[in-house]
């Protein structure tokens, strides 16, 4: 199908089966040299949102600043003292959780500490601390570090269910570095928790419902959307453990993997061992982005911990502008007018790159 085949008021998306669409348009030119130029964009169409994202392979030239070795290390790299996550500070400059949800007023796993946070986006928004390294270069990280974070916020949202099981509405996120919107460098993950659903929980919830019945009751969503992929081939990466690795077909994000949890629909059914192998992906990632010179990334993995919603687990993970002075940023008046991503790296290529570190 071209984009001459149809229109947004003939096409319909239908929830079985998944699509994997692509369509090409071009833009025809005459280049500064007189010559004439054709330049293809590659239009995909996500299986999962229906949302499209545009692949400019041209722009893939570019020599984007800052991105032909790692950045510098931030300019507060070595200044803990200021550093409200940082002993000793943690313990005066860091809010306590209720006594309701648990008596210590904050807990901790290992070297992982977590508390609420001081600016909550949600009726339950707490912050995971890994330890107490106040500034960590990406793909640096132990995977222990990461576990005890990750089984940290399981603990914390079992605490959550049991005193306000109405706020089913979860997810776990982690923004490294300002580029990526943090506003501390000192590693952490947030974590929360509330009875208003996100806009991505209450589209994912009522896609992945739909795409349930629409089955006949016995297929999921992102294990369709796994299984095709694995036999596709071009965009699968790899496993660690229970946890399987791809490129997002359709990314919304430069560099865009995903982790799937094949037949897992709670947060709170992650064993430690689960969390290790989560670990360990989001670190092959990490490793991944600092091969290729990237600094910033974000992370998210949405739940819906009502018992009733057939959605498994799946992370996002995708590569931010660098924290470097006077870096472009990611996102342009096309993603934030029009709506559409526009990255320059074809999946199958970032794929492809990315496969060495899940070995």
């Amino acid at each position: 199908m071209t984009s001459s085949d149809r229109t947004d008021s003939n096409y319909k998306f239908n929830e079985l089966p998944l699509v994997f669409k692509k369509e090409m348009v071009s833009a025809h030119f005459i280049d500064p040299s007189g010559n004439p130029v054709k330049r293809p964009i590659e239009i995909r169409t996500n299986p999962i949102t229906w949302r499209t994202c545009r692949i400019t392979f041209s722009r893939n030239a570019e020599q984007e600043r800052e991105t032909d070795r790692l950045p510098l290390p931030p300019p507060d790299a070595a200044d803990t003292a200021q550093c409200p996550f940082c002993f000793p500070q943690i313990r005066h400059k860091t809010p306590q959780l209720s006594s309701e949800l648990d008596s210590h007023g904050r807990t901790v796993v290992g070297k992982s500490i977590l508390f609420p946070n001081l600016f909550p986006y949600g009726s339950y928004s707490a912050i995971s601390l890994f330890d107490n390294n106040h500034f960590v270069e990406i793909g640096t990280a132990s995977c222990k570090s990461y576990n005890d974070s990750f089984v940290n916020c399981c603990n914390y949202l079992q605490q959550v269910a049991e005193h306000d099981p109405r706020s089913f509405y979860v997810a776990i996120t982690q923004n490294h570095l300002p580029s990526a919107g943090g506003s501390l460098i000192h590693p952490h993950l947030q974590v929360h928790a509330d009875r208003i659903a996100s806009n991505h929980h209450r589209f994912l919830k009522n896609r992945a419902m739909r795409y349930f019945e629409a089955s006949g009751r016995f297929r999921y969503l992102f294990s369709d959307y796994l299984s095709h992929e694995k036999k596709d081939g071009t965009r699968y990466i790899g496993a660690t453990g229970d946890w399987e690795w791809m490129a997002a077909f359709a990314p919304e994000g430069f560099y865009e993997l995903w982790g799937i949890l094949p037949g897992i629909t709670s947060l709170r059914q992650l064993t430690p061992l689960l969390c290790e192998d989560l670990a360990r992906g989001i670190l092959n990632t990490q490793r991944f982005y600092r091969s290729i010179f990237r600094n910033g990334y974000n992370l998210g993995v949405l739940c819906i911990e009502n018992g009733a919603t057939p959605l498994e687990l799946r992370i996002v993970i995708l590569a931010r502008s660098n924290y470097a002075p006077w870096v472009r940023n990611d996102h342009t008046g096309y993603e934030v007018m029009l709506g559409d991503m526009a990255t320059f790296t074809a999946p199958e290529e970032t794929a492809a790159a990315a496969r060495p570190f899940w070995l």
